[in-house]
């Protein structure tokens, strides 16, 4: 004999009813079955509803009844058209009026006893299980209908009743022992106690009563009918790359369970596991999918972690003081405390000094919990020998799970630290001495980015998913998110890093996908998006809380730059080519380098100096293996550099400048970098990160712009002005040829000092030769005395700075 249950959704209308009946028929033609229904989806809840609004007094109630009526009067309608449909309707017509006099009763009463309660919620499995019943009897008629409440027996505790299993297995025996049916229909959820009145299991107790009646039959198997195909390596609505588990042990699949993981019901397993009976998760709408088996041999497949699981809504008490060190008995006297208040305990960790304890349980207990222990312990909270219990609410428990981690080691370090570098703070840890959980308490908000990055770490082959936040989207950004378009299944193929564009923003609109942005439709989609506004962006990015999130500042915006520390502040990383922020006061490049370290949030900013060139990153190693940099020379405007080598006789200064613009190697702005303050801001950052303390003003400029260019206020009047003063561009090519020399802008670091200008540059230096866009850096070190560290290359345009910044943010992913 077989022993089937389905679940709420599975039952929830005709449609899904007619497949379980479909399962069940199928099913039948090998084996005798006992088949466990729960109420139709919803009506657990509109009763639970409709018994609150009528103790309140609110009449209202009367239309959750009717909604409650409706809905069941809607499943027969469509599902029996047999002769009995009238009967049917008669029988659950009276159903509804008793259901009727127990809610107008609490109504006039204005009360709801748990007594009452019970009796009112078991409305919900009566009726689905007679109307599933008669539809069933058509197809099979061989089957029944059978009261559970005749044969499984409780004691008096409403609402969680405990089985008496003694005269409830020999009821159940005696019952199916005489039984020639091919198909026993029960209502689950539902019992009665010793002297008759209706009780219940406890939310999901239909799991429990088919558990009950397959060990009392000692059933080949139990099936468990839901809407998912089987037990998840994690909660598939929260972490999407989640796979159901094909094996998993009696133990494990109670700890999952215990700690949120709802398809299963956690008292189900405790019936079946002494007789050994196997339990099969499957999904009615997916029947021939494998499902999940939960039985004494759990295979692996060499990862020691079955799942992740958590329970939100918790509250961390936390009781402490000098007090309780060496005195027996406060343990004892805590928890009894609680049990006399019928208050659950899911968490539980001590110090080894048992200077404090830590219990989690509901958030709804916290209260009456505080209450309950301070009065326990107000004699010694008044001799300040403890202190007041501290309550903390709105947290979470996450805990991974595995019958084999006891026989691994590292596995806590590698919890912690994978949490610890997404800033997700553990506020209290436990493992138990059989090491098959290990279990954190987090805070709520932290859950959805905890349980991804934890099954990344666990079960995803070491992919990282990196989720990107763009801001500025024009020619760099184009260029970007065309190369993560191009290379996303590269990286995850090949480096295992899972690329997704989660937003985008330009000055006018901005998009937001949490699921990840179609890259292939991004212009289209941020030109539907709502209106830009940078708050907005700042405040949908930190609620998205998502693991190695990464905000890229695509832009040369002074307000931008001023919104890192938002971000690093909430353990997202920043990636930037807007120069504004490294070149800022010095205080503040320092604090967003602190925020960095503190919050474990890489600020990485490549493409400052030398667009795709790793000068940045190459000056760090020379810092970290503990080089010291004496003297920079540099020439770092690939603007500029493209200008005057393409400056001549027969190509004039104005038109250079115009064409550098189009080909996108100046900024909007060509002012910014013609003035020399773009170089200023370039050898500034490179002096700071080798170890110098140095400001903007510090560094001397020797603009070779006349002062009426510079003191221009739009594009128009700056190009007019250029063509203005031709001959003050011409002379300073006449003086190049003259001294058979080149023009560079140059940047100069040495003893401390700093300056950027224009030079003549001799044809026996390194700067002489260098052609288009390109850049150049050399670095005199304690390593590098007589011959400089020499990085040379593409140092502007739209392409090598999108490679710049990919590049940086692949340095995060591989962190």
């Amino acid at each position: 004999m077989n022993v089937l249950k389905f679940g709420g959704t599975s039952v929830a209308n005709a449609q899904n009813i007619s497949k379980v009946i479909e399962i069940v028929t199928k099913k039948s033609q090998n084996n005798k079955l006992i088949v466990v229904v729960s109420a139709l989806s919803g009506i657990t809840d509109l009763l639970l509803l409709a018994s609150n609004t009528a103790a309140k007094k609110d009449k209202n109630y009367s239309k959750q009844l009717n909604l409650i009526k409706t809905k069941h009067l809607e499943v027969v309608e469509a599902l029996i058209t047999s002769d009995k449909k009238n009967d049917l309707v008669v029988i659950l017509d009276e159903e509804l009026e008793q259901l009727k006099t127990l809610l107008d009763g609490c109504f006039l009463l204005g009360e709801l006893t748990p007594r009452t309660l019970d009796i009112i919620l078991s409305f919900g499995e009566l009726l689905s299980s007679q109307i599933i019943a008669v539809a069933l009897e058509k197809k099979i008629p061989s089957s029944l209908f059978k009261d559970s409440r005749e044969i499984i027996k409780t004691n008096a505790n409403f609402g969680k009743a405990t089985v008496d299993f003694k005269i409830t297995n020999t009821l159940i025996q005696n019952y199916f022992k005489d039984v020639e049916a091919a198909v026993v229909l029960l209502p689950g959820f539902i019992a009665s106690s010793i002297n008759g009145n209706t009780t219940t299991l406890g939310r999901g107790g239909s799991d429990y009563t088919a558990s009950i009646l397959a060990a009392a039959v000692n059933a080949f198997s139990l099936e468990i009918w839901t809407d998912v195909n089987g037990m998840f390596t994690a909660n598939p609505k929260i972490v999407k790359q989640a796979q159901p588990i094909a094996s998993i042990s009696y133990q494990e699949a109670m700890e999952l369970s215990h700690f949120g993981a709802k398809v299963l019901y956690p008292p189900t397993i405790q019936p079946v596991l002494n007789s050994n009976i196997p339990i099969w998760i499957k999904n009615t709408f997916e029947p021939e999918a494998f499902g999940t088996l939960i039985s004494n041999d759990s295979k692996t497949n060499g990862n020691p972690i079955k799942g992740i699981s958590h329970i939100e809504s918790i509250a961390l008490i936390t009781i402490e003081g000098s007090g309780m060190i060496g005195v027996s008995g406060s343990s004892k006297r805590l928890f009894e405390t609680l049990s006399n208040h019928k208050i659950n305990v899911i968490f539980i960790t001590q110090a080894s000094s048992e200077h404090s304890i830590c219990i989690g349980i509901q958030n709804q207990d916290a209260e009456e919990a505080k209450l309950a222990i301070d009065t326990t312990f107000e004699i010694e909270i008044a001799q300040n020998k403890i202190e007041a219990c501290v309550v903390e609410k709105d947290l979470c428990i996450v805990a991974l799970v595995g019958e084999n981690m006891k026989n691994h080691q590292g596995l806590s370090g590698k919890m912690f630290s994978t949490l610890g570098k997404n800033n997700v703070n553990i506020r209290a840890i436990a493992q138990g001495a059989s090491e098959r959980n290990i279990s954190v308490v987090i805070a709520k908000k932290d859950v959805q980015k905890a349980l991804n990055t934890l099954h990344e770490r666990f079960f995803e082959d070491n992919t990282k998913q990196l989720n990107l936040f763009v801001m500025g989207v024009g020619n760099v950004g184009e260029k970007f998110i065309d190369q993560i378009y191009q290379q996303k299944k590269f990286l995850k193929e090949n480096l295992k890093l899972n690329l997704r564009v989660i937003a985008l923003s330009n000055s006018r609109n901005m998009y937001f996908d949490e699921e990840g942005i179609a890259l292939k439709d991004w212009k289209q989609l941020l030109n539907e998006g709502e209106k830009a506004d940078r708050n907005e962006f700042i405040t949908k990015t930190k609620t998205c809380n998502y693991r190695n999130s990464i905000f890229v500042d695509i832009t040369a915006n002074n307000e931008v730059a001023t919104i890192y520390d938002q971000f690093l502040t909430d353990n997202i990383a920043v990636v930037t080519c807007n120069k504004i922020a490294a070149s800022s006061q010095y205080d503040n490049y320092k604090n967003l380098k602190n925020l960095s370290r503190k919050f474990n949030a890489p600020f990485l900013f490549e493409t400052n100096v030398g667009a795709g060139l790793p000068i940045i990153d190459t000056l760090k190693h020379l810092i970290v293996s503990g080089d010291k940099v004496h003297k920079i020379q540099a020439v770092l405007s690939g603007s500029l550099n493209f200008i005057f080598n393409n400056f001549s006789e027969s190509y004039s200064f104005h038109d250079v400048v115009k064409e550098a613009g189009i080909q996108g190697f100046t900024e909007p702005d060509p002012k910014i970098d013609l003035s020399g303050i773009d170089v200023a801001r370039k050898i500034l950052i490179l002096i700071r990160e080798s170890g110098y303390k140095m400001e903007i003003e510090d560094i001397i400029n020797n603009s070779f712009l006349p002062e009426e260019c510079m003191l221009t206020s739009n594009n128009e009047d700056f190009f007019a002005s250029l063509i203005k003063h031709t001959s003050h561009f011409e002379n300073l090519l006449a003086q190049a040829k003259a001294k058979s020399s080149r023009l560079k802008f140059v940047a100069t670091f040495e003893n401390g000092k700093a300056s950027v200008g224009l030079e003549f540059i001799p044809s026996d230096s390194p700067f002489y030769n260098l052609e288009g866009k390109d850049n150049i850096v050399q670095f005199y070190t304690d390593r590098y005395v007589d011959q400089p560290l020499l990085i040379k290359g593409a140092g502007a345009g739209a392409a090598v700075t999108a490679s710049g910044i990919f590049a940086d943010v692949i340095r995060i992913g591989n962190v």
